[in-house]
């Protein structure tokens, strides 16, 4: 069954970007796992996957295109240089993306997922973007690239705790370690209990009183590093991938966040992509369109060798199977399209020109009923000393 994306997330197919984020961040909070109860997870689940999955594919301009144009078929195939990785697309990158866009449920946290989980939560390190630049030889193979970042790491003196060496913090005797602190009133409609961040520990449970020099209590330090990428043969153009817990560490041993790369792949000059097909034009001469030959065609894994039929005419392709770029999550590669352009000589030498005219007036010649073709191209290749 063919699912439509502005259906899912129920705005028109005019709707402008505010729109579209808007929606999606009702539809994601009413379906967000960590909102509903056990029963419902695994149906909250799936709609979450099925609304960030279409949210990710509008908000982006040219995958927006893409599925307008191709549909959702289009995008897998990643025609247009879209959205390839959405074959597989998991629950994990669903939550990514929302926390990339939205940063969480925020107040919802510690309802639904306790006050631990909030602490932690608001702990998460920062995402360290990175831009990693691509050659098409590269996208064709895949490769591993290494890139230097400018970010955070935890501090070696405290081991993160943000505390002095030899210390450590100590429960908060406001909220007696819970982070939270609860009011009871009463009001018309019975009593009712608020629960609010302690303002004496700022909702951490725990007070530090000899924050660490090092680190000033923050349990991290800058810091330059160096890490290795894992880039999948056929990736496509502003694509980006996420390496979990590759990010600045959290606050006072908060858990880390995510390294994102984003692909900048430079273009060939050779080719047109198209998804995972290539398109490359070949001039020819008049010659070689009228007789036939034998050419060699560029391809990202070495020059592969193709027959020019004779009476090739300008605009024909011809196709490489199999020599394009890999398919994402879907195995085999796209092809090589040949584009053919027979190009006409603007200078002419007397040589040249003695055998065209020659050749003017075997063209003048009416051939004999039912051996037209046959003749033309004896007297075309005697003409020209073939």
């Amino acid at each position: 069954m063919k699912r439509d994306y502005y259906t899912i997330l129920g705005v028109k197919r005019d709707a402008d970007d505010g729109e579209i984020k808007k929606a999606y961040r009702q539809l994601a909070m009413k379906h967000h796992p960590d909102r509903v109860a056990a029963g419902e997870k695994d149906a909250a689940e799936a709609k979450f996957k099925e609304i960030t999955q279409a949210y990710e594919v509008l908000r982006d301009p040219e995958r927006r295109a893409t599925y307008d144009r191709f549909g959702e078929a289009g995008l897998k195939r990643g025609a247009g240089g879209g959205a390839a990785g959405f074959t597989h697309f998991d629950l994990s990158e669903a939550l990514n993306i929302f926390m990339r866009d939205f940063g969480g449920l925020g107040g919802f946290d510690a309802f639904f997922g306790g006050a631990e989980r909030s602490r932690r939560e608001r702990h998460r390190g920062q995402d360290v973007k990175v831009t990693l630049k691509l050659s098409l030889a590269e996208v064709a193979s895949g490769t591993t690239k290494k890139v230097r970042v400018r970010t955070l790491e935890r501090c070696a003196a405290c081991a993160g705790t943000g505390a002095t060496p030899g210390t450590k913090a100590t429960s908060c005797v406001t909220c007696a370690g819970t982070g939270e602190v609860r009011r009871a009133a009463r009001s018309l409609f019975g009593q009712f209990v608020s629960v609010s961040p302690c303002p004496s520990c700022a909702g951490e449970g725990t007070v530090i009183q000899q924050p660490c020099p090092k680190c000033q209590g923050d349990g991290r330090v800058r810091a330059e590093k160096e890490l290795e990428i894992n880039v999948p043969a056929g990736v496509a153009d502003h694509h980006y991938l996420t390496m979990r817990g590759h990010g600045a560490p959290g606050a006072r041993n908060g858990p880390p966040g995510d390294l994102i790369a984003v692909l900048d792949i430079a273009e060939d000059p050779r080719f047109e992509r198209h998804g995972d097909d290539l398109v490359y034009d070949l001039p020819v001469s008049f010659t070689q369109a009228a007789l036939g030959a034998t050419v060699q065609i560029p391809t990202p894994y070495g020059d592969a060798t193709l027959e020019i039929q004779q009476g090739t005419q300008t605009g024909a392709v011809y196709r490489l199977r199999g020599k394009g770029l890999p398919r994402v999550g879907e195995g085999g590669r796209g092809d090589v399209h040949v584009r053919v352009h027979v190009w006409t000589p603007v200078k002419l030498t007397a040589e040249q020109r003695a055998l065209l005219e020659q050749l003017a007036k075997i063209e003048s010649k009416p051939p004999s009923e039912g051996h037209a073709g046959k003749q033309f191209w004896e007297q075309l290749r005697q003409a020209l000393g073939g």
